[in-house]
């Protein structure tokens, strides 16, 4: 239950932070968000199931609504606040503004940090070596440095030992090339904590700041990356957080990028050939004979490996049919032919044996080091060799443990399939891929955290929780709390207009009615944004239309995004006409309130084609249980995504203007009233 201290320190929280707001408004949608986040996350609701979904519209103010409702629970139970976020932007405006503000105007007392991958982080160890002038190092790069890349070392260095850097690679005022980095990034086999030398690694004292913060900024990869390897190893403990999964929408496509896997054959029979020279090296370096029987075992499990990748590559090169005039072949419902089954079980059996010798040199190394038997400059560069491809063994097994899974008639089955590589030795990828995330969401996170609270502007489709629910794997009626709040914004100040057209998306005659339509739609010395289906359509419409509009068009691609969007506001604050043509993906995060954006134009509704592999298995399985792959992924998330794209005209609360959609499918077809309710009120203009 929900204390009555706990509750007078939010009241007085939210009290000291609206008057250190400048033309603060109070909202009954954020005050009412607030309680609900505070009395889920404080078991009132489910004890056992303590989470929230909650829809918030633009303008309401979710940052600043569940660090009200979830700091002040956290800390009374002694749990940490862990906010992740799909984008980089949201992360940033998090750690330099909204939690600086919170921390100076509320009663609240709490230290928060970002928590990056270690990849971000350089090693210490690493970057005194190379920047050591009396010794240079070369011998550890890869290949031969330039001047400028030992130059560069030796800055990082100076700036590191002045304390004017603290070796984060995002925090250094330049882009670090990868060639360099490479060479000082802090790896979890060679930068070890168990090494005295280590101790200070800025990973390391990172880590140090994560368990002492109250409030953690992460990304969701970040997130299931610790999830995956069973929770507390990046992160704390999942049953000793209370998360706040902000752009959760983001969630289920992410958690399914991650869970995939891929290799190349010839490139893995070439890696793997390799083995057989690091053993050698390894057995140079080390003394005695602790290395011998996994060094043994090791290049013994590489060998039988690469025979039978030989045996799948024969089975390719035997089948060039199965790819015909297109590049990938994706295996129906997840089965691979019985030769392949055959040849992915005993390849999965023997990376697990090689993959168990490779960790125990990795250990015989370490321990060497640690006991003095083997100097650091010798340890460091071979840890780093066989931790990298203990590495790559992982993500190798991973593949193969997947394509070797029976599939059942219970659950969705992987996408699985095979990609011709354009390259001149004619590689073969394979990968594979869950289609269906929700279980494994269920089992890392929702099951084991002490609280989330799950937010996004679009979590509905179609004026429902259903899609969201069935994509991460919440249930109906399992104990899990549901909230929809609509913007407070006056829609009335919007128009959403369809005009009428002869045509429909796919109809030959569609593209040149666009270019009939679009210039007469344009509005002069307003700013004016026009989404298109494609980046082909978006070029042929600029083509055709460049003469009949005044004002110069912007497009996506033409020029990098910030500078086009620099000369767009650039126009408008001069009150000029302007003009940018852009496809769907900036549909989303684009941030053009009030004088920016007062005229968008959306040519065709967001249906997306499903083309990927995964996508395909996904219509597959859906369409093989006798559902509709149309109804139930196409419509609701063309939904999401229209009410994204208008999102980009209602940003503030006193933003006007109209939305004109050149779609007749929204008027003319029976799933377009659906369409057209999931979209807030605006005032509708409909020409038909």
């Amino acid at each position: 239950m929900l204390k009555p201290q706990v509750k007078q320190l939010i009241r007085e929280t939210y009290q000291a932070i609206s008057q250190s707001l400048p033309d603060y408004q109070v909202r009954k949608e954020q005050n009412y968000l607030v309680a609900e986040i505070a009395k889920t996350l404080a078991g009132e609701y489910d004890p056992q199931r303590r989470i929230l979904v909650a829809e918030a519209g633009t303008g309401i103010g979710k940052s600043l609504a569940y660090l009200l409702g979830g700091l002040a629970v956290a800390q009374n139970q002694n749990k940490k606040l862990v906010i992740s976020t799909a984008t980089v932007t949201l992360q940033e405006q998090l750690i330099n503004k909204d939690l600086p503000f919170f921390l100076q105007h509320s009663s609240l007392k709490f230290t928060f940090t970002l928590v990056k991958g270690r990849g971000r982080y350089c090693c210490e160890h690493k970057l005194r070596e190379h920047a050591d002038p009396q010794d240079g190092q070369q011998a550890l790069w890869d290949e031969k440095p330039k001047k400028s890349d030992i130059d560069l070392i030796k800055r990082l260095f100076k700036a590191y030992q002045e304390g004017k850097w603290q070796g984060d690679r995002d925090t250094w005022p330049m882009p670090i090339a990868d060639n360099v980095w490479q060479q000082i990034i802090a790896d979890k086999h060679s930068c070890s904590r168990a090494l005295s030398h280590h101790h200070q690694c800025p990973f390391h004292r990172a880590r140090d700041e994560l368990e002492k913060a109250d409030v953690l900024v992460v990304n969701h990869a970040l997130l299931l990356a610790d999830t995956e390897l069973g929770g507390g190893i990046i992160l704390p403990d999942p049953d000793s957080c209370f998360y706040v999964m902000d752009e959760a929408h983001h969630l289920p496509s992410i958690a399914r990028d991650f869970a995939s896997a891929n290799i190349a054959i010839n490139a893995s029979i070439n890696w793997l050939g390799k083995l057989e020279l690091l053993n050698r090296k390894v057995a140079q370096q080390i003394s005695g004979q602790s290395t011998m029987a996994p060094g043994s075992e090791m290049v013994s499990s590489a060998l039988s490996i690469k025979q039978e990748l030989g045996h799948v590559a024969s089975f390719f090169n035997a089948n060039t049919s199965l790819f015909q005039n297109e590049s990938t072949y994706r295996f129906a419902m997840g089965e691979l032919p019985e030769p392949l089954t055959v040849h992915a079980c005993a390849i999965r059996d023997e990376t697990k044996t090689c993959l168990k010798a490779l960790n125990k040199l990795l250990s015989i190394i370490a321990e060497q080091l640690k006991d003095g038997d083997i100097k650091t400059k010798v340890a460091e560069p071979l840890m780093a060799d066989v931790g990298s491809n203990v590495q790559r063994l992982e993500n190798f097994f991973q593949l193969w443990f997947m394509l070797a899974k029976e599939p059942t008639g219970k659950h969705a089955p992987l996408a699985c399939w095979a990609k011709r590589l354009e390259q001149a030795d004619a590689d073969i990828m394979l990968a594979a891929s869950p289609i269906e995330v929700g279980g494994l969401l269920e089992n890392q996170l929702w099951s084991r955290a002490a609280g989330v609270f799950l937010c996004s502007a679009t979590l509905t489709a179609l004026n429902s929780f259903d899609f969201f629910r069935h994509q991460s794997g919440l249930k109906e009626q399992d104990g899990t709390q549901y909230l929809r709040l609509r913007s407070p914004f006056d829609y009335d100040k919007i128009t959403l207009q369809i005009p009428p057209m002869q045509h429909e998306p796919g109809n030959d005659a569609y593209d040149k009615e666009l270019c009939e339509l679009i210039p007469a739609l344009l509005a002069g010395k307003q700013g004016n944004l026009v989404l298109f289906a494609s980046y082909w359509q978006m070029r042929l419409v600029a083509e055709k239309i460049k003469g009949k509009v005044k004002a110069p068009l912007l497009l996506q691609g033409e020029l990098s995004r910030s500078q086009m969007l620099e000369q767009y506001k650039s126009r408008c604050d001069k009150g000029e006409t302007a003009i940018m043509f852009g496809t769907g993906s900036l549909s989303e995060g684009l941030d053009l309130p009030g004088h920016y954006l007062t005229n968008l134009i959306i040519t065709k509704l967001p249906f997306a084609v499903p083309t990927s592999p995964v996508e395909e298995a996904h219509a597959e399985w859906i369409e093989s249980k006798g559902g509709n792959a149309f109804l139930q992924i196409t419509i609701p998330e063309a939904s999401k995504k229209l009410i994204q794209s208008c999102g980009r005209l209602v940003r503030k609360e006193n933003d006007w203007g109209k939305i004109t959609i050149l779609d007749r499918r929204l008027v003319t077809r029976r799933y377009g009233k659906g369409l057209l309710d999931a979209l807030p009120p605006f005032k509708r203009d409909i020409q038909y």
